[in-house]
């Protein structure tokens, strides 16, 4: 790894980070503010909507000016946005109206992340699918830091610290920014993917499968930590009783969802790692595979046994990341790779943030067990779309194999003709 490519994926993963840190903050404080403002659990979940809104549906225009002026630019007004957001969110966190703004800008800004990030790694990093694996693995620590930090603050200074400390973590991003200098965002080697000439159906098909996937991935994101208050009950007051130092309800599970999240990152590495090795349409098929009867188990399940579930079943939603990525990139051109990325996001996190108003529903009308099976029913949507991306693509292989078998007849025809 040359020094630009070092300094391409130190920017990449450190703004990876700090995406999902800004982003995984608030479902860490649903039940405190819920306690705070008097209301119900789906009223709270409710004020992210415009957050997870607009984190989706700025990603094309975001991977547009991607493309036009550059990563690194972007990935600045990333962080500034996001820090003054965040700064304004932490005053007005008794003022729903003003607060539900402030998570839209955190949202707004931290959407510029994804078509630019994962943009430029596919752009510029020799082995595209392994860069994936170490990005996505700091994109999961950021969520695995969240819960626990932000559980941590609440305890001791209340939710309006983790919003400053949110400010604090976005400025620091600026500063590092600022002692690597420029970089080339452009390839420095052979890259590890084929690129598409032009964006063909198959990358349509798989835009569906990952419009599904951000609804799972969001609505299961959103609901975990207040999931596991709620529904273990019993294994955060036996924790609270063995740790030395007092603790609540909400510290516990947050504490909890960081560890679950901690087992996602070792999903992430091993989903890079496989699809490294092997198909990564199929890898990526064969975790959300797993992933639906973890879902279901886990909405009737409750105590060890709802944290130990939690774990194995983020390991393989958070797995299917980094192939999820290699295979957007390997159907989409170069010229247009931080647009087909925006493209993505758009659709995955801008229509997955639909989820918020699911989530919301189904535990108002159901319960929240409910929710979980929910998520599980939209999972077997992405296997369904997978299977139908995975069929058109098999005749391109035989067609082709097909081909060269008729080729070499001819070949050695002329031979013998010659001879």
């Amino acid at each position: 790894m040359n020094s630009n490519e070092m300094k391409v994926l130190i920017i990449a993963c450190f703004g990876h980070f700090v995406c999902h840190y800004n982003i995984t903050v608030f479902p860490a404080l649903v039940v405190p503010l819920a306690e705070r403002l008097h209301w119900s659990v789906g009223q709270v979940v409710e004020l992210s909507f415009l957050q997870f809104l607009l984190f989706g549906l700025g990603a094309l225009p975001w991977g547009m000016l991607g493309d036009r002026f550059g990563a690194r630019p972007l990935i600045v007004l990333m962080l500034l946005g996001c820090a003054f957001s965040s700064l304004v969110a932490a005053f007005t966190i008794e003022s729903p109206g003003i607060f539900y703004l402030a998570l839209g800008g955190i949202g707004l800004f931290s959407g510029i992340y994804h078509p630019v990030g994962m943009g430029m790694i596919s752009l510029t990093m020799g082995r595209v699918n392994l860069a994936m694996a170490y990005n996505a693995i700091f994109g999961g620590l950021g969520m695995v830091v969240a819960p626990i930090l932000t559980g941590g603050m609440n305890y001791f200074w209340g939710p309006r610290s983790a919003y400053v400390f949110v400010g604090i973590l976005n400025f620091t991003g600026l500063a590092v920014m600022a002692l690597l200098g420029s970089v080339e965002n452009r390839p420095s080697g052979k890259q590890d993917i084929e690129s598409a000439e032009g964006l063909k159906l198959e990358f349509g098909i798989m835009l569906a499968a990952m419009t599904f996937a951000g609804i799972v991935t969001t609505g299961s994101t959103v609901i975990l930590p207040a999931f596991l208050e709620l529904k273990s009950s019993d294994l955060t007051s036996m924790i609270s009783h063995i740790v030395p130092f007092s603790t609540s309800a909400n510290l516990t599970a947050t504490a909890i969802a960081s560890m679950v999240y901690l087992v996602g990152i070792g999903g992430q590495f091993a989903g890079g790692i496989t699809g490294d090795r092997y198909e990564p349409k199929w890898v990526y098929f064969g975790f959300y595979f797993a992933c639906i009867p973890l879902a279901l188990f886990m909405a009737y399940t409750q105590g060890p046994t709802l944290a130990v579930l939690s774990g194995v079943y983020f390991f393989f939603l958070l797995g299917t990341q980094s192939v999820e990525n290699t295979v957007t990139a390997s159907l989409t051109p170069k010229s247009l790779r931080h647009s087909a990325f925006g493209l993505k996001y758009i659709l995955y996190f801008g229509v997955g943030a639909f989820s918020v108003k699911l989530v919301s529903f189904v535990s108002t009308s159901w319960g929240i067990e409910a929710v979980f099976v929910s998520l599980g029913l939209i999972t077997g949507l992405i296997l369904l779309t997978m299977l139908w991306l995975i069929y058109l693509m098999r005749p391109v292989r035989i067609q082709t194999q097909q081909s060269l078998l008729e080729v070499r007849p001819m070949e050695d025809m002329s031979r013998s003709e010659k001879n």
